[in-house]
């Protein structure tokens, strides 16, 4: 006879508690706390994932406002990761360096999943799916998400059927390039925000999320500068000083025209 379901087992609890294993010798305090908060890191980059492509499809399908609502909710997703990093910054550059040679060649730069949230949101490296290389699945994963349509060009296919022009080059990009700013975009997106409420209000969700990416981006800058300064991150990465150089909006067009309205 089958077990009744419980919390327990419809969570995996067991399973998952099983996956902290530190390195240090003794282990060291803080190093549960350090693999806790990046293990809850994967985790919600997956739901993060998840939402993205969920709202793509929400765009593509017209579905104004359900995509509007999954953008919230991707928007909070990033309030809670940034959250995340005040419990981060309770541990003391000395706490951290107690168990950080441990960590040998492990790099958050490493992590798969926030690399394709990147190519997702159309901040795309064809040098990143290289970086991947001996990992099969991950390699795999970021080659799929860098030749995928971003939400981006979900968007603009959106504007497109709800009768604004958007330059024919845009709708027909190469998805696997960056997203660049287009005057003639913004010129659209204008009109946008002046006569059709629903974009206007896509926009602005957009335009949340972007500023909730690049707050991620920033408190995870100033946490690394408080705890190891601008020393050179595990695996070798540049830590903050490559963290510094991310700083920049995702969707570029949206941020160019607040001058004009």
């Amino acid at each position: 006879m089958a077990k009744a379901l419980t919390y327990g087992r419809y969570l995996r609890v067991e399973e998952l508690l099983q996956l902290q294993s530190p390195r240090s010798t003794g282990p060291e305090h803080d190093e549960l706390l350090f693999i806790v908060i990046h293990q809850v890191y994967e985790l919600w980059f997956k739901q993060l994932l998840h939402e993205l492509d969920y709202a793509r499809s929400l765009l593509s399908a017209g579905d104004t406002p359900r995509a509007g609502h999954t953008l919230r909710r991707i928007l909070t997703i990033l309030k809670t990761i940034v959250a995340q990093v005040d419990v981060l910054e309770t541990m003391t550059p000395l706490e951290f360096s107690s168990f950080r040679g441990f960590l040998e060649s492990a790099s958050g730069f490493q992590s798969a999943q926030f690399r394709a949230i990147e190519f997702a949101l159309g901040h795309k490296r064809e040098n990143m799916v290289r970086h991947f290389a001996d990992d099969e699945a991950a390699a795999r994963l970021l080659a799929e998400r860098f030749q995928a349509p971003t939400l981006w060009d979900a968007f603009l296919h959106y504007l497109d059927r709800a009768g604004l022009p958007v330059p024919a080059e845009l709708l027909a990009r190469d998805v696997t390039r960056p997203v660049e700013p287009s005057p003639e975009l913004q010129a659209t997106l204008i009109t946008a925000y002046r006569e059709h409420p629903e974009a206007r209000n896509l926009c602005e969700r957009l335009v949340d999320m972007d500023e909730g990416f690049q707050e991620w981006r920033y408190r995870h800058l100033k946490m690394v500068e408080r705890t190891i300064g601008f020393k050179a991150g595990t695996g070798g990465s540049a830590g903050a000083a490559y963290l510094a150089t991310t700083m920049r909006p995702l969707f570029p067009d949206l941020w160019a025209i607040r001058s004009a309205l």
